[in-house]
């Protein structure tokens, strides 16, 4: 009688997932869930006082969650099967967009609320109501919409391998380009913003998809340390290797809003809503900055010899254009949005560092820019006319003799974009430039300098036009709201204090900056 063997099938074990070091993004996954089913079954005219305080809460406890895994305990490991890298630069960056999330989400509340009036004020059935509905409605969903998309932007840059960062990248955009297309004025304009992101935005994601699958083709691995060492073993294709790296690149850089994959950024600024803009301005670039400060400091970090001066070229061309291509602005919107370009190239100076200095610098400049931004476009939606916004340049003139307060405040956050000492914009470029010098990368630092002498022409143009300049016949006003008026506060007092003591600050960065994960 034969005997017949059977090969035990291999058991399959379920990925470890440590579900105490992912708590701030499940948290925030968490809320965005509610708030759909939220949209769902909570009546129409209560989804605001429900929606608001979800997303709130859901941001305030991913945010102490983050804090408690920064100072409970030495973060350097990896998480959900090597997937997520819970280390320092991860919970800096995290906390940030969460702080910077919370003040935006301020913003879209008081829009919300806007919407949420002028509906009740009108009569059921009625013109105006049906032209509020046609205005956007209440539009609640804009709250589990921007949750959905602040969870992208905290799994972007912890992710530990490409797939997972594509996913993050996905997670993060596809909610964005939504919330870009609901202005309840000028709502073309802001559908055709909205599509152009998109559009471009799918391109950028497959760039970064098939640079993906030849780094995957180099290395065998998508993980972000095995095609460190496989780097380290030279034993792969240099095509595939330096094609894979390019393609990603590209995908990153669009993000960031460099050059020469910038051409998004000033139209879908001007016409997304603006509350969505700061929240784009700000924490779209922390995520954007951070996910390529983990793959060329991780994965391509023996690599630098050929990635840096590529890396040189983009910074270059980013801080110039961006410095020059502004002063020809004269939308608001469309000027910050340059301005943000500038910014970036400043940011990729602390990338081409590749030092411990630099990316300790580089968590700085996000935070410090970040609230610096939200605090200006806070600004930009308290100025108003009949239209809306008022976004013309010249609508601005005379704001400082009706409302010198508002303005004086506007003025101190253009100064802080300028870099000048006492704000914290000073205080990062010091750092960034410092770390790049360091690195041996002089020549950039100088670019860098010549390029904020040539951007503080047009914000001190604002500041002229604002106290120096007749006011029209029919300016604008200025609206504060409550929820604004947090946000502007906020914004002035993170951005003075990172500028008149920034040490402390300096300090949790470079402590964060000690303790990446590169295993």
């Amino acid at each position: 009688m034969n005997s017949v063997s059977v090969l035990a099938a291999p058991e399959i074990h379920a990925p470890p997932v440590e579900f105490s070091q992912l708590a701030p993004m499940l948290i925030v996954f968490g809320a965005a869930i509610v708030g759909v089913l939220a949209e769902a079954f909570v009546a129409r005219p209560a989804r605001y006082a429900v929606q608001f305080p979800l997303a709130l809460v859901g941001l305030a406890a991913a945010f102490c969650w983050t804090l408690w895994l920064g100072f409970s305990e030495k973060p350097q490991h990896a998480a959900a099967d090597g997937a997520v890298a819970v280390d320092g630069p991860t919970l800096f960056i995290q906390g940030t967009i969460l702080v910077l999330a919370m003040l935006s989400l301020l913003l879209i509340a008081e829009r919300a609320q806007d919407a949420f009036t002028a509906q009740a004020a009108a009569l059921p059935g009625s013109e105006a109501e049906q032209e509020s509905m046609a205005d956007g409605g209440i539009q609640t969903e804009i709250f589990p919409l921007t949750l959905f998309a602040v969870g992208g932007m905290m799994l972007f840059p912890a992710a530990n391998d490409l797939l997972t960062m594509f996913v993050g990248l996905e997670v993060m955009s596809l909610p964005l380009y939504l919330l870009c297309g609901l202005a309840r004025r000028r709502r073309l304009l802001s559908q055709e913003a909205a599509v152009k992101y998109f559009l471009l935005g799918a391109f950028s994601s497959a760039f970064f998809l098939y640079g993906t699958a030849l780094l995957y083709g180099y290395a065998g691995s998508v993980r972000l340390s095995a095609i460190s060492a496989a780097l380290s073993r030279s034993g792969g294709s240099e095509t595939l290797l330096l094609a894979g790296v390019a393609l990603l690149s590209v995908g990153l850089l669009f993000k960031i809003g460099a050059v020469p994959f910038h051409p998004w950024k000033p139209d879908v600024y001007q016409g997304a809503p603006t509350p969505i803009t700061a929240l784009m301005a700000s924490c779209t670039v922390v995520a954007a900055v951070g996910a390529a400060l983990r793959v060329f400091y991780v994965a391509f970090e023996t690599l630098r010899w050929d990635w840096r001066p590529m890396m040189w070229g983009v910074a270059i061309l980013t801080m110039m254009v961006g410095a020059i291509v502004a002063i020809t602005q004269t939308d608001i919107k469309r000027m910050l949005a340059y301005s943000s370009i500038a910014h970036g190239g400043f940011l990729l100076t602390g990338i081409v560092a590749t030092s411990e200095s630099g990316l300790s610098a580089t968590l700085f400049y996000l935070a410090a820019y970040g609230f610096t931004t939200v605090g200006a476009f806070a600004i930009v939606t308290m100025v108003r006319d009949t239209t809306g916004e008022a976004g013309h340049l010249g609508r601005w003139a005379g704001l400082g003799r009706r409302s010198p307060v508002i303005a004086g405040i506007f003025a101190f956050f253009l100064l802080a974009f300028a870099g000048i000492p006492l704000t914290s914009g000073f205080t990062g470029k010091f750092a960034v430039f410092q770390a790049a010098a360091d690195g041996g990368a002089v020549p950039l630092v100088i670019v860098g300098v010549l390029s904020s002498a040539i951007a503080a022409f047009f914000y001190v143009r604002v500041i002229v036009v604002m106290f120096f300049s007749e006011p029209e016949p029919d300016a604008p006003s200025v609206v504060t709201t409550a929820t604004t008026a947090t946000a502007v506060a906020l914004g002035l007092t993170a951005t003075v204090v990172l500028g008149v003591l920034p040490q402390p600050m300096l300090d949790l960065a470079g402590q964060a900056a000690t303790q990446l994960f590169v295993r």
